[in-house]
C-alpha cells in the first residue's frame, strides 16, 4: 500500500541508493511524498518531463521562465544531474520509453554510478517499467499503491467540505455512508475517486448509500482491461432467490466481516464459498443477488481467457486477473462451473506441458493465502471432477450443498417468476403448481412459466392456470433424465457440505411408515 511504499522511498533514499524506479499512474501523489521527503531531508526537489525540462513542483505550463528547456533532451537532463551542485532529489517523469536507447542506458549507468557518492538520488516516475539487462542489478523498483481506505475517508470528507465552502449545499456525509462509499472507492485513483464524488454531488446535490453503485461503475473500465475478468452488472437482490435459507442467512452474516468494527476486532475477510449442486438451482444467481445485497463489484473469472497458447502466458493472465481483483477490493470473484474451467489438471503434464496444472496450482495458493477482502464464489455441478486439493480446508469459508427446491421454495420461485413479469401471483393457485412440480429445478420453473406466457400469446389469453399446467405436462425434468447422478451427489455432499436449505425444508422423501407385518 501507499504508506508503506512512501516510507520504503524515504529509507531507499536516506540509504543513498542512486536509482530509484517508482512504478505508479499517479504522479502528483508520488511527487506529494517526494516533497515531503525532500522538505524533511533539506534538499531541493526538481521535476524533468520531456516537455518541460527541470522544474520545481507547481510550475505552471505557461511559465517560461521556471523551466529549463535546455533540458528536454534526457541526454541533457542526465548532464545536469551531474552538475548540480546541491543536496537534490531529481523525478524524471515518463523516463522509461528513453530507456530502450541503448546510449541513455549506459548514461544513466554512469550517473547512478555516480551519485551513489553524492547527496543526490534519481527517481523515475512512470505508470510501467521495462528495465533494460544492463540496468537491472542499479535500479531498484517502488510499487506506489492505490489510496488506502483512511486517505478515500480524507477524501471524502474534504469533498464536502470544498462544495459546502463554495456553494449553498450543506452535504452531511453520514458514518456509514462515509463506510460504504469508502469502501466502494478502493481500487481507485485518488483522481478517480475525486471524478465520481464530484460528478455524484454535481448530479444529487448530497452522498448517500444509493451513490454506492455509481462508484462501483466506475471500476468496470479497470475490470474490462483485465482481460480474464468479465463484470457483471448485477440488478438482482437475494429475494429475488427462492428458498436458500440457510444460504442466505449465512451470507448476511458474511457481509459483517467487510465493516471497518470487524477490522478493530481483528476478524479477517470472509474468503469465499464453493456451491455444489443440481444444475438450474440457483446457484449462478446467487452469486448475482450476493454482488447485488452486499453492493459490490461481481467479476466472472473467464478461465478460458486464462489459458493462452503462449508458454508462461497462463499464468501470467491470472496472475493479471488476480491484480485487477484485488485492485478493485472489496469486490466478488464469481467461478462458475468450476470443475469445467480447471477440466484436465490430472493430466496436464502429459497434455499441455503442466501449464493446467501450475495455473490451478497458483489458483488454491491465491485462494489460500490471500488477504485482499476478494470474495470468491465458486460453483460446481459435477464433484466428481474436482481435484480434491480444492476442497480442503481453507480455500473457503464454507461449502454447500444446493438441493431441488421443495415445496415452499417452488412456491416461492414461481412467484417470484410471475412478479417480474408482471403477473399477480394471487390470481393463480400457487400452493397447487409447486405440488405439480414436484422435482423441477428453479430454472425449469421459471421456463414453465415463460412457456405459459407463449401459449397464452399465441391465443391471446390472458395467462391462466391453465396454460401453466400445461406447461408443467410437456416439461420433464432433470430430476428423471438424471436420476443416477443427483442421487450420486446428495450422497457426497450428505457430511461433507452444509444444505443450503434448511433440514425440515430440505427433506427429500417423506419418512417411511415402519409397519410391522
Amino acid at each position: 500500500m501507499s504508506k508503506n511504499a512512501a516510507r520504503e522511498l524515504e529509507v531507499l533514499i536516506r540509504a543513498r541508493y542512486p536509482l530509484i524506479a517508482v512504478i505508479s499512474h499517479e504522479e502528483t501523489r508520488v511527487i506529494e511524498v517526494l516533497n515531503q521527503i525532500a522538505k524533511s531531508r533539506e534538499k531541493r526537489l526538481l521535476l524533468w518531463s520531456s516537455s518541460m525540462g527541470f522544474h520545481a513542483p507547481g510550475t505552471a505550463m505557461e511559465s517560461k521562465n521556471a523551466r529549463d528547456n535546455s533540458t528536454q533532451d534526457p541526454l541533457a537532463a542526465l548532464d545536469h544531474v551531474v552538475k548540480f551542485m546541491e543536496p537534490a532529489i531529481f523525478v524524471l517523469l515518463d523516463f522509461h520509453p528513453f530507456l530502450g536507447n541503448p546510449v541513455v542506458a549506459r548514461r544513466l549507468r554512469e550517473v547512478g554510478s555516480y551519485l551513489k557518492t553524492s547527496y543526490k538520488s534519481l527517481v523515475l516516475v512512470s505508470p510501467r517499467l521495462e528495465t533494460p539487462v544492463e540496468l537491472e542489478k542499479e535500479m531498484t523498483a517502488v510499487e506506489f499503491g492505490l489510496p488506502e481506505r483512511e486517505e478515500l475517508g480524507e477524501l471524502i470528507d474534504r469533498t464536502a467540505r470544498e462544495v459546502n465552502s463554495r456553494t449553498d449545499l450543506n452535504i452531511k456525509v453520514e458514518a456509514r455512508v462515509r463506510e460504504r462509499l469508502t469502501s466502494a472507492a478502493m481500487g481507485l485513483t485518488r483522481d478517480e475517486a475525486e471524478n465520481v464524488l464530484s460528478k455524484i454531488l454535481v448530479e444529487g446535490g448530497r452522498l448517500t448509500t444509493e451513490d454506492v453503485k455509481k462508484v462501483i461503475r466506475e471500476k468496470e473500465k479497470l475490470i474490462k482491461r483485465s482481460g480474464a475478468l468479465e463484470y457483471y452488472d448485477s440488478n438482482f437482490g437475494l429475494s429475488d432467490v427462492g428458498g436458500l435459507r440457510t444460504l442466505k442467512e449465512w451470507m448476511d452474516r458474511r457481509r459483517l466481516g467487510f465493516d471497518e468494527g470487524a477490522r478493530k476486532l481483528g476478524l479477517p475477510y470472509p474468503k469465499g464459498v464453493l456451491l455444489i449442486g443440481v444444475q438450474g438451482c440457483g446457484k449462478s444467481l446467487a452469486a448475482k443477488a450476493l454482488a447485488g445485497r452486499w453492493q459490490m463489484p461481481l467479476l466472472r473469472l473467464d478461465v478460458g481467457r486464462v489459458f493462452s497458447s503462449l508458454v508462461g502466458s497462463s499464468e501470467d493472465n491470472l496472475r493479471r486477473a488476480i491484480e485487477v481483483a484485488e485492485q478493485v477490493a472489496p469486490a466478488i470473484m464469481w467461478v462458475d462451473e468450476v470443475e469445467k474451467a480447471f477440466a484436465g489438471t490430472r493430466s496436464s503434464g502429459s497434455s499441455d506441458g503442466g501449464t493446467a496444472a501450475r495455473v490451478f496450482g497458483g489458483f488454491i495458493t491465491w485462494l489460500q493465502e490471500k488477504t485482499a477482502p476478494v470474495f470468491v464464489m465458486a460453483t460446481a455441478n459435477d464433484i466428481s471432477e474436482l481435484p480434491a486439493e480444492f476442497l480442503r480446508k481453507g480455500r473457503f469459508d464454507e461449502i454447500f450443498f444446493v438441493d431441488l427446491p421443495q415445496a415452499i421454495e417452488r412456491s416461492e420461485i414461481f412467484r417470484i417468476h410471475l412478479v417480474r413479469r408482471g403477473m399477480d401471483p394471487a390470481a393463480y393457485d400457487v400452493k397447487s403448481l409447486s405440488e405439480r412440480t414436484r422435482g423441477f429445478s428453479g430454472a425449469e420453473i421459471e421456463e414453465v412459466v415463460v412457456s405459459g406466457m407463449y401459449a397464452s400469446y399465441e391465443r391471446g389469453e390472458p395467462l391462466s392456470q391453465g396454460h401453466l399446467l400445461e406447461a408443467v405436462l410437456e416439461t420433464v425434468p432433470l430430476s428423471r433424465t438424471m436420476e443416477e447422478e443427483i442421487d450420486g451427489l446428495r450422497k457426497w455432499a450428505a457430511g461433507r457440505a452444509r444444505r443450503a436449505t434448511p433440514e425440515e425444508e430440505g427433506s427429500q422423501v417423506p419418512a417411511a411408515r415402519n409397519i410391522e407385518f
